[in-house]
């Protein structure tokens, strides 16, 4: 089986002029090709690796894709510290030189476009997290101060059902205010961010424990923004967590979420 081009990211001709190290399983030396001001990071592999049956077997093996998928990024990574990046998904295959150049030359300005966008600014990922039990409690608790008085004062019968109801409306509201609560958060973080996508929609549909993935975010956020971005999760954990709703942020990462759709599949 032939070798192909495996593309790891495109950065600016004259940033990355050199690069040492190895490619996606540690043993291919790394590739620059230069195109009209860009250049595409690669190596070679074999077709097999990533195309054909067998490539179907190991691509479904989390012990094979998982290194290298890892390895992927941290290539990428890597040229980030010199130069703002186009990053390739995992797996991005090129029969020849000149099928790389072609997707690149025809999709230049795009290029060119996100290169200069994302020059000085990273992308952060944050993630709202809700604490269903913990969420509910808290707005129980709420609803119970307030008719503390009138229940302290009612037959131990009436408390038991008024207090069931209160928790049952507690479970009805938690939905709501979760949303605004994010709402709030997102405005505020997006206000100190360039640019922003939502991943995820609100939903309770998936489960970690009694912790559920209620929004999942990227945010490109230009370095000098970074201390005050990251002070704004931290201000909202601080305003929420202890309700059930807490906000984890990572970063920085390739800028993924950003890239504009190119015109020509790599081929496979």
């Amino acid at each position: 089986m032939s070798n192909v081009l495996y593309l790891f990211c495109l950065a600016r001709t004259g940033l990355v002029d050199h690069i040492e190290g190895t490619g996606i399983t540690g043993t291919e030396d790394l590739i620059l090709k230069n195109f009209s001001g860009v250049t595409a990071v690669t190596c070679e592999v074999p077709e097999d690796d990533f195309s054909g049956e067998s490539a179907e077997i190991k691509l479904q093996d989390l012990a094979w894709v998982g290194p290298r998928a890892v390895r992927h990024d941290r290539i990428i990574e890597e040229i980030m510290q010199y130069s703002p990046v186009f990053p390739a998904p995992f797996g991005s295959l090129f029969s020849s030189e000149k099928r790389l150049g072609t997707l690149i030359e025809s999709n230049i300005d795009a290029i060119r476009e996100f290169l200069d966008h994302t020059a000085d600014k990273q992308e952060w990922s944050v993630k709202g997290l809700v604490c269903k039990s913990k969420a509910v409690d808290e707005i129980f608790t709420g609803k119970l101060k307030i008719l503390s008085e009138t229940l302290s004062s009612s037959p131990a019968g009436m408390r038991y059902f008024k207090e069931r109801q209160m928790r049952s409306e507690a479970e009805k509201e938690l939905s709501g205010k979760v949303k605004a609560a994010c709402t709030v958060v997102g405005e505020k973080l997006l206000a100190c961010s360039n640019n922003f996508r939502q991943r995820k929609n609100i939903s309770f549909g998936k489960a970690e424990g009694d912790k559920q993935l209620v929004v999942n975010w990227a945010f490109l956020v230009d370095h000098s923004r970074i201390s005050y971005f990251l002070d704004q999760v931290e201000h909202a954990n601080s305003n929420y967590q202890a309700g059930g709703l807490a906000f984890e942020c990572s970063g920085p990462w390739p800028p993924y979420s950003f890239c504009p759709s190119l015109h020509m599949e790599p081929t496979r």
